[in-house]
């Protein structure tokens, strides 16, 4: 008889409240994603439009971040590590289109 045969494996009661989280976790992703789909068909083209799903997709990532990969749960140093250099790719990235449109409007 080996080891494993005679000491069988135990398993855990199920964390009734990180289940919980979980489910609150997919819950308010897929509220955040119905929304989103409202406003992709409802509403017309326009900048507020553009707006709220750049919000709404921030919300978003920020919670996946914080919940699924568990920043939310680290230093503070970590998270601003982070957060710092996102930032300023995001500011890259906006001023990187507002330049490339002006140039784009003077060429043409």
């Amino acid at each position: 008889m080996t080891t494993e045969e005679m000491n069988p494996p135990v398993v855990a009661p199920p964390n009734k409240e990180k289940i919980k989280k979980i489910w609150y976790t997919a819950l308010l992703l897929g509220i955040i994603t119905t929304i989103e789909f409202i406003i992709a068909f409802t509403m017309e083209a326009s900048t507020f439009r553009v707006s709220l799903f750049i919000g709404l997709t921030i919300v978003k990532a920020f919670y996946i971040v914080s919940e699924f990969m568990h920043l939310k749960y680290e230093a503070k140093v970590l998270i601003w590590s982070v957060l710092i250099p996102t930032t300023f790719i995001i500011w890259l990235l906006i001023a990187m289109l507002i330049e490339g449109e002006a140039i784009f409007k003077v060429r043409f």
